[in-house]
């Protein structure tokens, strides 16, 4: 299958909303709603253009997108700009033939050229660990809400980047 991973562009923007109000439709986790998340990450200062990614069929169909967005892990004596992943949404139809892979690659990718340290994920525990995410708690970071040790993951871009890191994730206004 040949698939193209691209910067989303303003124009793609209902076609991917439409993307993600599919791809999680029917996903037991999910409150249907990861498709209005979009859209508000869009227009908050957590938005990073270059790292909201699509991934177009022979087609030029939009059937895949993640988004990667800034967050902060903050402490009592400090803050430390991090990244989230989320969400990673590929068409019902197009699922389980690696393009969420390929997107999540990318994104990790793209974060690193752009000289960022971090990306944290709310995520499967068998799933993410195949792109290098650990145990967020093997940095003592926490996530601000109660959630399962094993699915919160952090993955270091930059070796090191955690080393001195530690506190809870504040997600942007716009996720919640």
């Amino acid at each position: 299958m040949s698939i193209l991973i691209r910067k989303e562009k303003p124009e793609d923007y209902a076609a991917t909303e439409k993307v993600v109000e599919m791809a999680f439709k029917h996903a037991g986790y999910s409150d249907q709603k990861e498709h209005f998340l979009v859209n508000r990450l869009r227009t908050s200062d957590a938005f990073i253009p270059e790292l909201s990614l699509v991934a177009v069929n022979k087609d030029a169909d939009i059937v895949g997108h993640t988004m990667v967005t800034r967050i902060q892990i903050e402490n009592d004596a400090s803050t430390t700009e991090s990244l989230a992943l989320a969400p990673v949404s590929v068409l019902p139809e197009y699922q389980y033939t690696g393009i969420g892979s390929t997107l999540i690659r990318a994104a990790i990718e793209k974060a690193r050229e752009l000289g960022y340290g971090s990306i944290i994920v709310l995520g499967h525990k068998d799933y993410y660990p195949k792109f290098g995410f650990e145990r967020a708690s093997r940095w003592n970071i926490k996530a601000p809400f109660e959630v399962p040790d094993e699915v919160f993951l952090a993955l270091e871009l930059v070796e090191g980047a955690l080393k001195r890191t530690h506190g809870i994730v504040r997600y942007s206004p716009a996720f919640f």
